[in-house]
């Protein structure tokens, strides 16, 4: 009797679908602050690492291999890391926390609230490099977005499921215009990556310009300029993967990511530290191609309705149009919204250079009515800024040239209908009929 009851108690005990497996371990062998080499380790890219005794221990990811030793890049701060350290996998690589759980909260680079909040509970998992999509799931976009601010909404109107840029030079006001167009954004979930900026601005974004119903239908992921290149290219990844599980549910989500150059700038660091060759502006070949991979999956979805309109902020080292990311990030986007400092420094704002901006489905989205006005404008616009320095310099005869005077006239009014103050909303459709009502009959 009694061996069968210490038969049964033991066969209670064992688990039936207990594997033993051993545990996964390699060694530090090279460490210079940023990039680590470990051998014994077999690895796939992208898995976290544990480096380091539990006390002094700091996060890794696998970013390659060479020589047979796999290549780790640190994710945290400095540690007292000693040769020989054990290196551990501690997550698999790449999943992101999503769903409405996240609406209203803050979250790191690794998906880490910082917004004093608790945990999230209740959270999908989507891939952080996205699912690969065909290209005839791609809708066409062919509704317009209300931002609330005048300039785009009758210049340069974005569509629901767009990408575009905002391209300026430091100090210009990016952070501003995307203000503003939170604000007033129509779309159902607002995604914000503030990716490589000062922690200051951080907080100073969240207080200001994402309060109220705005923070509400909200996620931001935040990774300042001081964290670790891998974790400001997952926070830009961790925010696109975020808007595409919000899309895969039907709904129409706002993208914006401030800034797409801090991203390149994170990947040249990492492919500088891989040893490859800088080309253009000291930026590795890997830099560059990332961009496409991360802004192609924006856009509408056929099989569910949703649509990402995405709104990237692109810094322009020296105010230089021809930046390596900048002319990259031009040639992939739906359009790109240049400000310029010479229209800041005549306290025009926002400092939107109507010239030199485009939309590239404005014509699929606005009436016949809407785009003749925006050309009379464009054109007035061009034939002024073309005499500019002969009026200025009064070496133009009034009557002289029809075109010319026209544009003088039109000139003031051209100007107040790009000015707009940083607190006031102008809906879609009041901007179109001021548009129409100005210039419809040029």
């Amino acid at each position: 009797m009694l061996n069968g009851f210490t038969d049964d108690y033991l066969a209670a005990l064992a688990p039936g679908d207990f594997h033993p497996a051993p545990k996964v371990s390699g060694r530090l062998a090279s460490f210079d602050g940023l990039l680590m080499e470990a051998i014994g380790l077999n690895l796939p890219v992208g898995t976290v690492c544990q480096v380091g005794e539990r006390a002094g221990s700091v996060e890794a990811e696998v970013i390659g291999f060479r020589n047979g030793r796999t290549l780790l890049m640190n994710l945290g701060g400095p540690a007292p890391l000693l040769p020989h350290a054990p290196v551990r996998p501690i997550g698999p690589p790449g999943e992101a926390e999503v769903g409405k759980a996240l609406l209203g909260r803050v979250v790191d680079g690794a998906g880490r609230p910082i917004d004093g909040l608790g945990a999230i509970r209740g959270a999908g998992a989507w891939p952080l490099a996205g699912k690969l999509q065909s290209p005839l799931d791609r809708g066409r976009v062919l509704h317009p977005l209300d931002v609330g601010v005048r300039a785009i909404n009758g210049l340069l109107t974005i569509g629901k499921g767009q990408r575009i840029g905002i391209m300026a030079g430091s100090g210009v006001g990016k952070s501003v215009l995307l203000g503003m167009m939170v604000r007033a954004a129509k779309a159902d979930v607002i995604v914000i990556g503030l990716i490589g900026e000062r922690s200051r601005e951080v907080a100073d974004f969240l207080e200001t310009k994402v309060a109220g119903d705005a923070r509400a239908k909200s996620v931001v992921v935040a990774v300042p300029a001081n964290h670790s290149p891998v974790l400001r290219i997952r926070g830009a990844l961790r925010a696109t993967a975020i808007a595409e599980a919000f899309r895969a549910e039907g709904k129409d989500v706002l993208l914006i990511m401030d800034s797409l150059t801090r991203v390149a700038h994170a990947g040249r660091e990492i492919g500088l530290a891989l040893g490859e060759p800088a080309s253009a502006r000291g930026y590795p070949p890997s830099a560059i191609a990332m961009l496409p991979n991360l802004i192609e999956r924006a856009g509408t979805d056929v099989a569910s309705g949703g649509s990402i309109t995405a709104i990237y902020t692109v810094l322009a080292d020296g105010d230089d149009g021809n930046d390596p990311v900048v002319d990259s990030a031009r040639s992939i986007l739906d359009g790109h919204i240049v400000l310029s400092r010479q229209l800041a420094e005549r306290a025009v704002y926002p400092a939107i250079d109507v010239s030199k901006s485009v939309s590239r489905v404005m014509t699929d989205i606005g009436t016949p009515a809407h785009l003749h006005a925006a050309r009379v404008l464009r054109r007035h616009l061009a034939t002024y800024e073309e005499n500019r320095d002969l009026v200025l310099m009064g070496a133009y005869r009034s009557g002289s040239d029809p075109e010319i005077d026209a544009a003088i006239a039109y000139h003031p009014a051209v100007m107040e209908f790009v000015r707009q103050d940083a607190d006031a909303i102008i809906p879609l459709e009041d901007a179109v009929a001021e548009l129409t009502g100005v210039f419809g009959d040029g």
